[in-house]
């Protein structure tokens, strides 16, 4: 007996020092809003099973996906490649950006806009050449470039997920909780950068208004979206557009017909929110093995949004057998494709009558078609 109460007494005092100890983690407290359930709207369902699956096994882990003028799809892969996926199915390397190429978008020019993890702001021209844009602003490197979309007149939206954590440390930027993200813009005619937004809570995906007045940023760690005003009464002020999600919003997109497409890679984590509170808890938690730290639910979500914040439809794979951790929604020719963190697949589905409006794109994929 006194041997297990000396025993249970050195496990304590070894906890204990391991959440006191300074380490690179330096956790704010934050208390969350309770997670709203899931309901009306957000209502679980298993229509994400129905989704195609392309390029099965063949990829590792397609973050954003991109569709060209032919209709081949483009994502990039945790190898820091960005792959290509033919009319016929097969699948190729289009280019290595040596880093982790994250969110994709294609410009005017049809050159492929890449927001790349590690390297920053690149462009790939239509034949994989690869130039640097753009890698700090106000003298601050970016730490983890990843999402962006691109204006009618060639400016560049772009978020600096963290000033602090690489790709590689996102669930410590996760268990700090402190505001190291950043909302950029670059101008190509000038080749400035400017910082449009500073101080949010990982900042992620990206996306514009059908007519350009606002653009929308993921704030992944507080579980909402931000506004920022670009023209009429309210430019240069930024606002909530959704708050206290269901689960942690990755990925943004816009149709740029009213709609917009958000990927939600895993619902609300009781474990992370019971921490939140609790500097040591998660200064202790970044010292865990990473078999050990809280894991995202295989669940895969993604939802439709209009331009007033008001959630439409959502779509899952409550078991996240067929599509799970999904990181990217992008709308083309009246379906979605879906990207991934980690898995080996792009899901594509094919949306209902009703949301399949005028004014898209419209390519095809012949070799894809069911």
């Amino acid at each position: 007996m006194r041997k297990l109460l000396l025993f249970m007494v050195l496990i304590g005092a070894a906890i204990a020092a391991l959440a006191l100890l300074p380490g690179r983690v330096d956790p704010a407290a934050w208390q969350p809003p309770a997670a709203p359930p899931l309901s009306g709207a957000f209502a679980p369902n298993d229509s994400l099973k129905d989704a195609d699956l392309i390029a099965l096994g063949q990829v590792y882990g397609p973050e954003d996906v991109a569709v060209d003028n032919d209709g081949r799809i483009y994502g990039g892969t945790q190898d820091g490649k960005v792959i290509r996926v033919l009319a016929d199915g097969t699948v190729e390397t289009f280019a290595e950006t040596g880093g982790r190429p994250l969110g994709l978008h294609f410009d005017g020019a049809g050159n492929l806009i890449v927001a790349d993890a590690y390297r920053g702001l690149l462009s790939l021209s239509p034949g994989g050449e690869i130039a640097v844009l753009t890698t700090a602003a106000d003298g601050v490197p970016f730490g983890f470039t990843d999402d962006l979309d691109i204006a009618s007149d060639g400016t560049i939206y772009f978020s600096d997920a963290s000033s602090k954590f690489e790709q590689s440390e996102y669930m410590l930027d996760l268990l700090e909780m402190r505001p190291h993200g950043r909302l950029l813009a670059y101008y190509p005619t000038t080749g400035e950068t400017r910082v449009l937004l500073d101080g949010l809570y990982f900042a992620n995906g990206v996306a514009l208004s059908q007519d350009e007045s606002f653009v929308l940023v993921n704030e992944t760690w507080a579980y909402r979206i931000r506004r920022l005003w670009l023209s009429g009464e309210k430019e240069g002020s930024a606002d909530i557009f959704v708050d206290n999600l269901p689960g942690f919003p990755d990925g943004i997109s816009a149709n740029r017909n009213g709609r917009f497409w958000l990927a939600l890679p895993t619902t609300r984590l009781q474990t992370i929110d019971k921490m939140h509170p609790h500097p040591w808890a998660k200064r202790l938690s970044s010292r865990l093995p990473e078999w050990l730290k809280p894991k995202p639910v295989e669940y895969g979500f993604v939802a439709e949004l209009d331009e007033q914040g008001n959630v439409l439809a959502s779509y899952h794979d409550r078991d996240g057998t067929h599509l799970q951790e999904i990181t990217s929604v992008e709308e083309h020719n009246g379906y979605i494709y879906l990207g991934t963190l980690h898995g080996d697949r792009i899901g594509r589905l094919k949306l209902p009558a009703r949301q399949v409006l005028t004014g898209l794109r419209r390519h095809t994929l012949p070799g894809l078609t069911p």
